[in-house]
């Protein structure tokens, strides 16, 4: 089983990101972070890095399920969506596959709501 689903987009670095935040604002995400890869590795540690950025993307109702199920969920809360300049030509959309993340837990309750989640986030990449 892969842990994410990726689509390749026709549109640039910038672009993506505000299309990635659109389609998950309309499927009932928030994004909570906004973590710039290519700036932090450069401010800490002074290393030279491709765009690549972190979108914490959040589902109240969903987390609000999760918490309630098990409450240490939270350690792999937000759900995380990447865009990420892969080469000189092409960039990708990446969300994480929640079904992967919750093999970990045995609660069949977060297996439900992981399901409903993981479809919502096959629905954004296939919009994106």
């Amino acid at each position: 089983m892969t842990y994410h689903f990726t689509k390749q987009v026709d549109t640039d670095f910038d672009g993506a990101i505000e299309r990635a935040t659109e389609v998950l604002s309309q499927k009932g995400f928030g994004v909570l972070t906004r973590i710039d890869v290519k700036e932090t590795l450069k401010k800490k540690i002074d290393v030279d890095f491709k765009p690549y950025t972190i979108l914490g993307a959040c589902n109240p109702k969903f987390a609000h399920q999760a918490l309630t199920a098990e409450s240490k969920i939270g350690v792999m809360l937000p759900c995380n969506v990447i865009v990420e300049q892969a080469d000189e030509n092409t960039i990708e959309v990446t969300a994480v596959d929640p079904m992967a993340s919750m093999q970990a837990i045995e609660n069949p309750e977060l297996g439900e709501i992981a399901q409903q989640v993981q479809s919502l986030l096959k629905d954004v990449i296939a919009e994106i």
